[in-house]
């Protein structure tokens, strides 16, 4: 059992999604340069990409290991959520039961973050049990809260296991989904905002960035715990995710109004 980890960074990771990992690679060297106290675990599938994986942590010098798992899915399950709850959930336990890390720090794999992350989140998490940092989401702006980037106490990790639901309908509640209605319904202690820069890519050259910042009222309303949990209910009574849609949705409204107010702009000059 690791004694001298005091931080288990992990990723769950697949070999499509991996277009940006030697970014990864470089900002996990410099946060362990940083933090020495961490180590770099990912979860995946693929027996053969497990080998590279490890080849690379060799190269890169960067201490961590790879662990292979197999996904546990009602039968006729189809949705990808299964992969990645299942990739969280062996990380999970991982971390307790190898390690005597105080903390998880979940960091996705097309994410590259200020290398001091660790000991930026370590300040935000006291007096909380979870903290999460916020980040461009893909075709949906940018959320103060998400799994991409959150940090975990121990103690609040034994309580929970990563879950997704899948409806026959194709509509999935994700494992990110579930754990903050989980945490809620426990009556965790959250914390979400902007706290660090995090560049969030959308293929290997490009990224969309984000730098600390206040998380503002409207965001704060809507991700309080009332309206996640409210909104969780509900997507679960009627077997669609909701929140997600209202996200969307607002993102787009707000694109199609720059883009209204940019025009009139042009006609005035």
């Amino acid at each position: 059992m690791n004694a001298d980890v005091n931080v288990v960074t992990g990723t769950p990771i697949h070999r499509a999604g991996a277009f940006a990992l030697d970014k990864f690679l470089a900002n996990e060297k410099e946060i362990q340069d940083r933090y020495p106290l961490s180590e770099l675990v990912f979860a995946t599938v693929e027996s053969d990409f497990a080998r590279e994986l490890e080849y690379s942590l060799d190269s890169w010098r960067i201490r961590g290991k790879v662990l292979r798992y197999e996904v546990d899915k009602p039968d006729g399950a189809r949705h990808w959520v299964w992969n990645i709850t299942c990739g969280r959930e062996t990380i999970r336990q991982y971390m307790l039961t190898q390690t005597k890390a105080d903390y998880l720090l979940f960091l996705d794999a097309d994410m590259t973050c200020d290398p001091d992350i660790v000991s930026i989140l370590e300040r935000e998490i006291q007096g909380y049990d979870i903290v999460y940092a916020g980040s461009h989401l893909r075709g949906a702006g940018i959320a103060p809260a998400g799994a991409g980037c959150c940090l975990i106490k121990r103690d609040t990790l034994k309580e929970i296991r990563f879950r997704c639901i899948e409806y026959c309908n194709g509509h999935v509640m994700a494992e990110d989904q579930l754990l903050e209605f989980d945490l809620i319904k426990l009556g965790k202690r959250i914390k979400k905002g902007f706290f660090l820069t995090i560049h969030h890519y959308v293929n290997e050259q490009q990224a969309k960035s984000i730098d600390p910042q206040p998380v503002g009222l409207y965001r704060s309303i809507t991700h309080s715990k009332l309206v996640r949990y409210s909104l969780a209910k509900v997507s679960m009574r009627f077997h669609y995710d909701i929140g997600w849609w209202l996200l969307t949705r607002k993102w787009g409204l707000e694109q199609r109004l720059r883009r209204f107010l940019r025009l009139g702009n042009d006609k005035s000059n």
